[in-house]
């Protein structure tokens, strides 16, 4: 189920249009009366997985302030102002729906920034982690000033209840945002955060999902006698909206250009655009009684202008902000070897950037005492690129490694129940100490290393095989390249100390660079080996 779900999210380009075609269908041909029970168990579907989701805490990090405050200006001020005069231009003068179709734009122009503001940000690779503010910042704000400003601009259309409108936002915003909160905090308590973020989390924005495409089901079977008798509805509503985003698009794109660098500007632009639809659709068919209906009917269709036209900009983000800039020249290194895997592209044509953007560097760890002269290389890639470096600790699974170092399957000889119970215990054990062993060892290079791009907030602790682990970590997080480290010093040792490395860069799609420590450093001991050589854990002695 989880996989059709994930395929919807991914395809809400086309699953929202054909769940309100199907609705529309299954309305003209059935009494679609019976279907308003489930509009807020469906309406709470779509708004819970978001919030469980959510990092309120970013919005405590970084000094991206003057984007954080241009964006909710932009949110707070001048998108309402134009929603308001568009319905005004358009919808004026006729009959009662015309007046509800407005409000049903005004209430896009005031709830900002959905979830979806992440994932299209990431799409234009802009800046994902203002992006994570802008949406925290915009649901609240945007759930405390929607009914007021509502009231104040609308209210001359139609009957604004202020406090059954905030009672409704408190039940589809701060209910769901509370337990998605809790639910955080619950899993993350009795799993780790680790668990949390690599296996739980990603589990639940699908079902989000599912609640948009159930929502739009609803709202176009309800309405779809109505629809059927009059097709011309949507060609009023469509071209209103069409010209609200296009202004807000033309609008934003140019004060991007003139204010902001190139990732502020996309976060920025996906920060507007991106209008909470699923809250507003929420409010609209529960808020407003019967007339929330025809409220709904245009936000369900701001969804395949919003959808579509994000798709399009992101294919013309290059064109409006430029391409990125060459990549600056590394600082200095030290003069050690570095073996690198062949490019997973072909070399690009004469005039074009030979090295393909790095943006995202994987650096994995066995935690050894030397591992710091393959930090700073990690540390510079990161810096020269403008790169986020994310630290990899793999830790072995022990009753594999016991039983390939016995030769026997130990499995079969012990008491599964004890030995499932000691390892889980044992794994988070280590895991923990792990986890503050790489903040601590990251804190000091940053110490060392001033403008090393190593958050102590990037580490990612695994269990398994060192090589696949490495390998689809690698992959399933998009990463453009591997930094690894290796110990060998001759031939013997280097075949089978360097074994992971190697097989790292022979399985890894994703380019690596190993590092090799001098034949003398001062990481060794008296007694002429590394401390690290004696190790054992993560990446196999490799890093």
């Amino acid at each position: 189920m989880l996989r059709v779900l994930s395929f919807l999210q991914k395809n809400l380009v086309w699953s929202i249009p054909i769940s309100m075609s199907v609705g529309l269908l299954y309305g003209y041909l059935f009494d679609a009366g019976p279907l308003k029970q489930f509009i807020i168990p469906v309406t709470f579907v779509m708004v819970y997985p978001m919030m469980v989701t959510l990092n309120v805490k970013t919005i405590f990090k970084g000094q991206d302030y003057k984007l954080q405050l241009l964006t909710q200006l932009v949110n707070f001020v001048l998108i309402p102002l134009l929603a308001f005069y568009t319905g005004k231009l358009f919808f004026s003068g006729g009959p009662e729906k015309y007046g509800l179709w407005a409000v049903g734009l005004f209430l896009i122009g005031v709830l900002p920034t959905s979830g979806m503001t992440i994932s299209w940000t990431g799409f234009a690779k802009g800046n994902k982690e203002a992006a994570i503010k802008m949406v925290v910042f915009g649901l609240v704000l945007g759930a405390l000033a929607a009914p007021v400003y509502t009231k104040v601009f609308m209210g001359a259309t139609i009957d604004v209840d202020m406090l059954h409108m905030f009672k409704q936002i408190a039940l589809f915003v701060f209910v769901p945002l509370i337990a998605g909160l809790l639910t955080q905090t619950l899993f993350i308590k009795k799993v780790g955060r680790q668990t949390w973020n690599d296996r739980i989390k990603p589990k639940f924005p699908p079902f989000s999902a599912l609640g948009v495409i159930l929502i739009a089901f609803l709202a176009m079977s309800l309405k779809a006698k109505n629809i059927i008798a009059n097709p011309q509805d949507i060609l009023t509503i469509l071209l209103p909206l069409a010209l609200f985003y296009l202004v807000t698009y033309g609008l934003l794109s140019i004060a991007g250009r003139i204010f902001l660098k190139r990732e502020d500007a996309i976060a920025m632009v996906f920060g507007v655009v991106m209008r909470d639809l699923s809250i507003a659709l929420a409010i609209a068919m529960t808020a407003f009684g019967k007339q929330g209906l025809t409220i709904a009917l245009l936000i369900a269709l701001a969804y395949v202008v919003q959808i579509q036209s994000a798709a399009w900009y992101v294919r013309f983000v290059g064109k409006i902000f430029g391409e990125k800039a060459k990549e600056p020249k590394l600082q200095k290194v030290p003069e050690t070897v570095a073996t690198v895997t062949p490019l997973p592209k072909p070399l690009a044509p004469i005039g074009e950037s030979m090295v393909p953007p790095i943006r995202n560097i994987l650096y994995a760890t066995d935690l050894s005492d030397t591992a710091r002269h393959a930090v700073r290389y990690a540390c510079s890639m990161g810096n020269g690129f403008g790169a986020r470096v994310t630290v990899l600790h793999v830790i072995p699974d022990v009753l594999d490694a016991l039983s390939l170092e016995a030769g026997v399957d130990l499995a079969e000889h012990m008491d599964k129940k004890v030995w499932k119970e000691f390892h889980t215990t044992g794994i988070q054990k280590a895991k923990e100490a792990i986890h503050r062993r790489i903040r601590e060892t990251s804190r000091n290079v940053i110490k060392e290393i001033p403008h090393c791009p190593l958050n102590e907030s990037n580490v990612l602790v695994k269990v398994g095989d060192p090589v696949r682990q490495i390998v689809s970590t690698a992959r399933e997080g998009n990463f453009d390249l591997i930094v690894m480290g290796t110990h060998g010093h001759g031939k013997m040792e280097e075949r089978i100390i360097g074994s992971t490395a190697s097989d790292v860069i022979r399985t890894s799609r994703v380019p690596v660079m190993v590092v090799r420590l001098p034949a003398e450093t001062a990481f060794e001991t008296h007694s002429g080996k590394s401390k690290g050589d004696h190790r054992k854990g993560a990446v196999s002695q490799a890093g």
